[in-house]
């Protein structure tokens, strides 16, 4: 039995708090987190916009990421266009401050929200997209066991060049097989 579903090395998964939203506005300062986060044009988003953000859905799960020592915000997490008849999800993280990214939370981030998809939530398929040019977060979805399926050609327009999408996923079982100790 796992003693603690929200709980990882060094991260923890949270409800938003009201506090969040200055740190997040800081977040839309920086042009390499817009830009790793979404494909859609690097846009700031005000208060209101934030404060919507994580509201419960029937087809998504929300987690803010903090940090187990300090309680400090470094990100979020969400699996969402969950479709429970066929027991698959999408997968979206952000580590928001560049000072917190490189640490080890996102991997950590990564563990939690795959144990709770796949023991808490019983799916059976994590996917994902991500842009060719965030080899970090590449490297963070292999060692989480997410295998490239394919990519979306010239699908992201930055800096006057083409860049494809990588689409990755991960099923339960080769989950488990990565990590025996959670079975």
């Amino acid at each position: 039995m796992i003693s603690n579903l929200f709980h990882g090395e060094r991260i923890k998964l949270s409800i938003p708090r009201e506090d969040d939203i200055e740190i997040m506005l800081k977040w839309g300062e920086d042009t390499d987190y817009l830009r790793n986060v979404d494909t859609d044009m690097a846009m700031p988003r005000n208060s209101e916009q934030l404060m919507n953000e994580g509201s419960p859905e029937a087809n998504e799960v929300y987690f803010r990421l903090r940090t187990i020592d300090e309680d400090r915000l470094v990100g979020f997490v969400t699996i969402y266009g969950i479709e429970w008849n066929n027991r698959t999800g999408v997968l979206a993280i952000g580590i928001g401050d560049a000072a917190d990214r490189s640490k080890g939370y996102g991997t950590d981030a990564l563990r939690l929200i795959l144990r709770y998809a796949f023991y808490e939530m019983n799916l059976d398929r994590v996917g994902l997209e991500v842009i060719e040019y965030n080899a970090g977060g590449i490297k963070a979805y292999e060692r989480a066991g997410f295998q490239v399926e394919g990519r979306k050609r010239s699908m992201v327009y930055r800096d006057g060049r083409r860049f494809d999408i990588i689409v990755m996923g991960i099923l339960r079982p080769e989950w488990e097989a990565l990590n025996p100790w959670n079975s």
